[in-house]
């Protein structure tokens, strides 16, 4: 498997929001959006969210593919990136 190559997280079309041009690799990376990521596979798989976040977790959001390996995020606004430092800093 070539791993310098931009690489797509199978069935989350509709999840991607951007691309992030990584330039420590020379290699573009697709960015995700991971709450629409759960809501792909809590609409169209019917998975229960827990279910879905969990498999996600496992499966996708922290498995490395190499270079190209996607980006997933969770999309905020300022005040909500605020309020979750806020309550999640040790």
């Amino acid at each position: 498997m070539n791993t310098d190559k931009t690489r797509y997280a199978d069935g989350f079309d509709d999840a991607i929001i951007g691309l992030w041009n990584d330039t420590s690799t020379g290699i573009d990376r697709v960015v995700y959006d991971g709450t629409k990521m759960v809501d792909i596979l809590t609409d169209d798989d019917g998975m229960p969210e827990d279910q879905a976040m969990e498999h996600l977790q496992f499966n996708t959001f922290n498995a490395y593919y190499g270079k190209g390996t996607p980006i997933y995020v969770t999309v905020m606004n300022r005040e909500e990136i605020d309020h979750y430092i806020e309550n999640n800093d040790e």
